[in-house]
Formats: structure tokens, sequence, C-alpha cells
């Protein structure tokens, strides 16, 4: 079973891996990013492939922004956030926008 530590690759010769959770191992609430690299036979490395993935807060509601990954200088673009969710029955009443940088 491969434990996944942050900055720590794990290395595999199956193209599926399960990330255990336990309450050793429990991924916090919020995004975590993960990546993926191959090898083929001949050592020809991949560049990586990157995917976000959302551990949801049972109690808070849970912020999901999506947008672009690239925009042209000038180019007008959009942010959404319509898939932040809370626990049923609560509902998102309200979504304040920051640009930090």
């Amino acid at each position: 079973m491969p434990v996944f530590k942050p900055g720590t690759p794990v290395i595999t010769e199956e193209p599926v891996v399960e990330v255990i959770s336990s309450e050793e191992l429990l991924l916090k609430p919020g995004r975590h990013r993960l990546q993926l690299v191959v090898e083929d036979d001949s050592g020809n490395v991949s560049l990586p492939d990157i995917v976000d993935v959302i551990v949801r807060d049972t109690i808070r509601p849970t912020a999901v922004l999506e947008a672009p990954k690239s925009v042209q200088p000038g180019q007008s673009f959009m942010l959404d956030g319509r898939r932040s969710s809370d626990v049923p029955p609560g509902k998102i009443v309200k979504y304040e926008w920051t640009l930090l940088e």
C-alpha cells in the first residue's frame, strides 16, 4: 500500500493507484494537487500531468473556483464558483472574490 506524502513520489509499475485515506493518512479539506510522470521502456520521461482533487468539508461550505488556465493580455475572462457547495440543507448565499496577486 503506497503512502502519499507531499513532495515524495510514489512509484508503481501499474497504471492505477489508490490514495488511501484513514485516520493517520487523512487529507485535510481543501485542494490537493497530484502529479503523474511516466517513463517508457526506453527511459524516455513524459512531461508531468497535474490534477486538482478537492476534499470537501462536512461542516463548512466548500469553495470551488474555476477559471481559465491562461488568457491573452487585455482579454477578459470569467471566474466560476457554481461548483461550490454546502452540505444539505445548507446553501451558498454569498461569493467573495479577491485578486491576490
